[in-house]
Parts: C-alpha cells; structure tokens; sequence
C-alpha cells in the first residue's frame, strides 16, 4: 500500500505547491481541478501523438510550441541567476534587449526542434515532454484566471469555478466530437521497477526504490525548488507580501498587479503538470482527475499554507486515497463488505473531518481573496 502511494503523493503534493504560491500571493485559485482537467486532456492528446513515431506534422509543431517554452524558462532561467550573482557582487542589473531575447529564443527552439524531431519516441523523453505540455497548457489556462482576477478585479471564486465547469465539458465534447468516446490508452509505462543500487538498501529500496514512480522524485524536487523560491528569493518575498500587505509592499515599489498575475501563471504550471502526471501512471484517462485539485486544495489548508506542512497533508491524503483503492487488503475494512463507493468516499469524508479540526489554526494570508485597488490606502 505504501508503494501505492506512489501515484497520487506526488500529485497532490504538486498540485498544492501550485495552489500555495498562488495563495500566498493573496489570489484565491480554487481552479486547481479545472486546470489538472486540461492540463491532462491536451496533454494525453500529445503522448498519443509521440507515440504514433513517425511524427505527423501536428506533432512536430507542438514539439516546436513546447521547444520555444522550454527556451524561454532557459533564457528566463539564465538572466535571473546572472541578477542574482550581480546582486551579491554590488554591481549594476544586468539587461538584455528585448528583441536580442526573442532571438535567442527562436534560435533555441527551432534547434531542439530539429534535435526533438528525430528522436523515437522513449517511455522518458514522452513523459518529459508530456509533462511540459502539460505545465504549459496548465499556464495558459490559469492565466485567464489571472487576468479576470487581478486585472478585471472580478470575484475570484466566480472566475475560477468557471474554469472548473468549462475545463470537463470542454474535454467531453471534443472526444465525444472528435474519437466519439471520451476514454485514452496510452501504451508508455513509467514505471520504474527499481532503482540500481538504492533498491538494495534496506527497507528503505523496498519503500522508495522498487516498484515506484520518476513522479514521486519530481514531486520532492519541486518540493525543495518552491521552497527556496518562496523563502530565498527576492521574487518570493514580493510575492509573500503582496499576500499579507499588499498596500505596504506597493508603497516599497513592488508591482502588485504583475506578482499575482506571475503567482497565478506558476500555480497553474504546477497544476497543468499535475494533471498530465496523474494520467502517465494509470495508463489510462476519461476526462476527469477524480477530484484531486479539490483533494489538493484540502492538502494546502491542511499545510497551513507552508511547504513543511504540505508535505505531511500530501502524505496524510494519499494515504487515505490509497486506503480507499486497497481497502481489500486491510483485513477489518474486508470484513465490513460494504460497498466501494463507501470506501471511495473515505478521502473526502477525511478532508471534512481534518478541515473542522484545523480551521480555527490556520494562518490564512492576511490578503487572500483581497482585490487590491491601488487608489485605496
């Protein structure tokens, strides 16, 4: 059961680090599910695509949209430690023309076009370039959510439910309309049988190196990158004070409307990645993540609002997904014989019971839900 946890830890985990720094910029995202639908619908449609070696011409275009978003998180990637070195050393801000960026954009992308094209396809390279295309199409849908909620200023639990009831019929009606059935095989199997040399180690191989998953080492890498973004970085202090105070932070200099709008746009990176990672596992998907950007949100409230405490909530939750999905192997929940909707229902009857507990200690950020008009002092 415990390797079990494998699929869905790391999905929630990834999913609420995404809602987190969202949150902590002070911008409700409870679009979680909406983006992880759409995020694993367009998604899969790739890895059928990648699969189907020789690339279509469809495929190769994609390849070529995913090159140049790679080549703009490198580029991006590059000045911000370049900032970063020059910061420390006291000297002036580096700056490059915009139009010398676009350059070197395009030069990068259609290279790793060129190198992408011709690469068959293999279990890794679909499941990274899958997970690529799902963070980028997870940012552009939440972006509509950004726009609506900081720049509009419009409700932002209204905006982000539209985006859960659009993302599943959306998905419906174009596999109904285009496969007329909204149900996707996938023949990739990432799955990871062991691990040389740290499966032998003790107990710990058997948990953590045999039988598992590359999602459950992306989800704890992730894991340490929000972490050091949020509490390391510039960036990550802005975007925690555009949480708490954004009236004193923009009286600092700090652009409130672009740090939520970038908050917004990451949180759905993370989501949109979630959602791909969720189908690459079970080999199989049908229009829906069975509820796990809710379940992630839950895992957030759990956490306080902090990495650490995601962490255990990711934990907690996956435990009691994977309880609902084995219970035949706990002899006491066997014995019951009650129904599997019963048992499907364990991880959301948790998420009430622990949210009625830990309500009354949560340290929302001050901000959250806050429209900012920048008139009013």
């Amino acid at each position: 059961m415990f390797q079990s946890m494998h699929t869905s830890f790391p999905i929630l985990l990834i999913v609420a680090l995404g809602g987190l720094i969202s949150e902590r910029s002070g911008v409700t995202n409870i679009a979680l599910e909406g983006i992880m639908i759409m995020g694993a619908f367009l998604g899969i449609w790739f890895v059928l695509g990648l699969e189907a070696y020789p690339y279509s011409n469809f495929t190769v275009f994609v390849i070529f949209l995913v090159s140049i978003m790679f080549a703009i998180a490198l580029v991006l990637l590059t000045l911000f430690i370049i900032d970063i070195i020059r910061e420390k050393k006291q000297k002036e801000k580096f700056k490059v023309n915009l139009y010398i960026k676009a350059g070197i954009v395009l030069a990068l992308a259609v290279l790793m076009t060129l190198i992408l094209r011709g690469i068959q396809p293999q279990k890794y390279f679909i499941f990274l370039m899958a997970m690529m295309v799902g963070a980028g199409v997870g940012s552009v849908y939440a972006m509509i959510h950004a726009y609506a909620a900081v720049y509009l200023k419009s409700n932002q639990i209204i905006s982000a439910t539209a985006l859960n009831i659009f993302a599943p019929a959306f998905s419906i009606f174009t596999s109904r309309f285009v496969r007329n059935s909204s149900n996707y095989n996938i023949r990739t199997n990432v799955r990871i049988a062991e691990v040389p040399v740290l499966s032998k180690i003790p107990v710990i191989g058997e948990l953590f190196f045999t039988n598992t998953y590359l999602t459950l080492y992306i989800s704890l890498l992730l894991l340490g990158l929000v972490t050091i973004f949020l509490y390391k970085t510039k960036f990550g202090l802005r975007l925690r004070a555009c949480g708490e105070n954004p009236q004193a932070a923009d009286s600092l200099g700090v652009n409130i409307y672009r740090t939520r709008f970038i908050a917004v746009t990451l949180s759905g990176t993370l989501a949109g990645m979630g959602g791909i990672l969720y189908v690459l596992p079970s080999k199989a998907y049908s229009t829906t993540v069975a509820g796990f950007g809710f379940l992630a949100l839950a895992v957030m409230i759990f956490g306080n609002w902090k990495p650490k405490g995601i962490l255990y909530g990711a934990l907690f939750f996956g435990f009691m997904r994977t309880l609902a999905l084995y219970y035949r192997e706990v002899p006491f929940l066997a014995n019951l014989e009650l129904t599997s909707d019963i048992y499907n229902a364990i991880p959301f009857i948790a998420t009430l019971v622990i949210l009625a507990i830990f309500s009354k200690k949560s340290n929302v950020p001050r901000a959250l839900g806050q429209i900012y008009d920048q008139g009013k002092r």
